[in-house]
């Protein structure tokens, strides 16, 4: 694999004026390590989906990523299912993907490691949802089914509504303290309505749930420790109190890592998840890898060896 197409976000990580250097002195380090390497910067929402997917048809054996886990998720949306190899240099606001694998933080010291990194298959995880939860049918999707990859988490509820309700502009000046800021204010004034999950014939209900295939979640928090991200499986936490006060203490017991002692939080694995909201009408929004999606009801299940990526 000596060409690659390096995608990059020019404004992820909240560092727009040190992006470029760092770019090009990834990718000068990758040049001599005898990777040929085309630069391709994105300039808005889906670039990197269509980068990827124009890459992958063309033939291009590897593709690299430097951006956030929003950047990350368009290039696997890209990419799969198929034999691309996909390499991620981190360079974002909360690089769950990055803590998972132990990759550098920084792109230049990840284009320094990445010749000594290894191809691996990994699973991913799928989410279905009716193409009117997003405002209209895709054309490309006559039966008016939406599907969309994920690497690391999707988040039912509570998070997602906080990510829905999120400015990018205070998302770009705080990074991860904006997500903790408007989570504690929208705890204030959220409803928590209801959703139910159905998995392994069994259902669950919840106001806020994280189908995890990472032990960490928003960067940090270890909501499933015993998550293992390369099982084709989901490790599914569900907090199920409607009470604003109930999730001021979960807050402080994810911090401890004692939430899954509470009675009313329940972590189970499963291969395949289904939420539908739990009163007929509820508005109850869905996350991927920290970007709002949609609305429920959506599936979300296991695809087996659905894309090759460089792990340490």
């Amino acid at each position: 694999m000596n060409n690659a197409i390096l995608i990059y976000n020019p404004v992820a990580g909240r560092r727009p004026a040190r992006r470029e250097k760092e770019i090009r002195q990834a990718a000068a380090l990758l040049e001599d390590s005898g990777v040929r390497v085309t630069l391709a910067r994105t300039s808005g929402p889906g670039d990197a989906c269509e980068l990827a997917r124009d890459a992958a048809s063309q033939g291009a054996r590897m593709v690299l990523v430097c951006g956030g886990d929003g950047t990350i998720n368009e290039v696997i949306n890209g990419l799969a299912p198929g034999e691309t190899t996909l390499g991620i240099l981190p360079g974002g606001t909360a690089n769950i993907i990055a803590k998972e694998l132990g990759l550098p933080h920084d792109p230049v010291r990840g284009a320094r490691q990445l010749p000594h990194w290894r191809p691996r298959r990994i699973p991913l995880g799928l989410a279905a949802w009716s193409a009117d939860a997003t405002g209209g049918a895709n054309p490309r999707n006559a039966a008016g089914v939406e599907h969309r990859y994920f690497m690391s988490v999707a988040g039912v509820g509570f998070d997602a509504y906080v990510v829905h309700r999120l400015s990018s502009r205070f998302k770009m000046s705080w990074g991860v303290i904006a997500y903790g800021l408007e989570a504690v204010r929208q705890a204030l004034r959220h409803s928590f309505p209801v959703f139910n999950c159905q998995l392994d014939g069994r259902t669950l209900a919840a106001t806020f749930a994280v189908i995890q295939r990472t032990r960490v979640y928003a960067g940090w928090l270890h909501l499933a420790p015993r998550a293992r991200f390369f099982e084709p499986e989901f490790q599914v936490c569900a907090f199920k109190s409607r009470s604003y006060a109930r999730y001021f203490l979960y807050a402080g017991a994810v911090f401890a890592r004692r939430h899954l002692r509470l009675r009313d939080v329940e972590l189970v694995v499963a291969p395949k998840v289904a939420c539908s909201a739990a009163v007929p009408g509820s508005r109850i929004h869905f996350e991927l890898d920290g970007e709002h999606v949609a609305e429920l009801p959506a599936t979300f299940e296991i695809v087996p060896e659905a894309l090759t990526l460089l792990v340490p």
